[in-house]
């Protein structure tokens, strides 16, 4: 598109992540438009400068989607379902997957999407909330180069740093061995915590130590962010990658397990490391 500012967005899903998303789209001149079962999310975004599209099939005057919503099965359901965005889009518009899914399910519609003359950004992005408010996130790219251009147009408004990895799917990739690690850290960093607190030492100042050594960690120095909210869905997503290529993964498969009680832990019972 020779003017990206010219691109007309939809977004589907503006929670907490999605109206930072709006509101640096908006500022940046883009055309924005807001589609939500929630009609406090979409009061949210309208006021913010979107305007609301009732449905995911009310927005096929947009030339560029961005899917927001948080599981597979909702991914699907808007872009394949009666009401699906894919049944009005226009021939050249892009449907960007920044859902965090499999990777067979951004493939999967992405052959669906060329089947109507339409391209699929892979585009899941990574760092939370906090760095959606800064516009500072991360997106992580999967897709051709003339897709991926016209993803860096819009996605550089409120992400600081892309990063293409390759093919549709690949965006998910990196997101899931992304996910992986996070979760395997912060599931040391209870019990790391729990054997530290045993011996009366100061967490906060063991924290501080560990920041300048080997023991460093993003999840480490971003502790009160994390709420394992999403994390079950995050490893069931590397179990089924794992199952597929046939591959035996013991921690993987241990932590997978584990991070359903670290969400009740980490809101009840959590190590201190910021004295928070």
């Amino acid at each position: 598109m020779a003017n990206a500012a010219k691109e007309k967005i939809g977004i589907i899903g503006v929670g907490r992540m999605g109206q930072p998303m709006v509101k640096h789209m908006v500022n940046k001149g883009f055309d924005v438009t807001a589609c939500d079962v929630s009609k406090d999310n979409v009061e949210k975004a309208k006021a913010l400068g979107a305007k609301h599209a009732a449905s995911p099939k009310d927005l096929g005057d947009c030339s560029f989607i961005i899917l927001g919503v948080g599981y597979d099965d909702e991914v699907n359901e808007v872009v394949l379902g009666e009401n699906g965005v894919l049944a009005s889009l226009k021939a050249g518009a892009i449907i960007a997957v920044s859902s965090t899914v499999s990777p067979e399910t951004v493939k999967a519609i992405d052959a669906k999407a060329r089947a109507k003359g339409c391209d699929v950004l892979d585009a899941p992005i990574c760092r939370g909330r906090w760095f959606a408010d800064e516009g500072k996130l991360l997106a992580l790219f999967g897709g051709t180069d003339a897709v991926v251009a016209r993803g860096r147009a819009v996605y550089s408004t409120f992400a600081s740093d892309i990063s293409h990895l390759g093919d549709v799917g690949h965006g998910q990739v990196a997101k899931a061995m992304n996910n992986l690690l996070l979760w395997v850290t912060s599931i040391g960093l209870i019990e790391a915590g729990r054997v530290a607190e045993s011996t009366g030492i100061d967490l906060v100042k063991l924290r501080d130590a560990l920041m300048m050594s080997s023991g460093k960690s993003q999840a480490l120095e971003d502790w009160d962010q994390t709420s394992f909210t999403w994390a079950l869905k995050d490893m069931q997503i590397v179990s089924q990658m794992a199952d597929k290529a046939n591959l035996s993964l013991p921690l993987t498969g241990a932590v997978k397990e584990m991070v359903k009680e670290a969400r009740r832990i980490k809101a009840t019972n959590a190590p201190k490391w910021t004295g928070k």
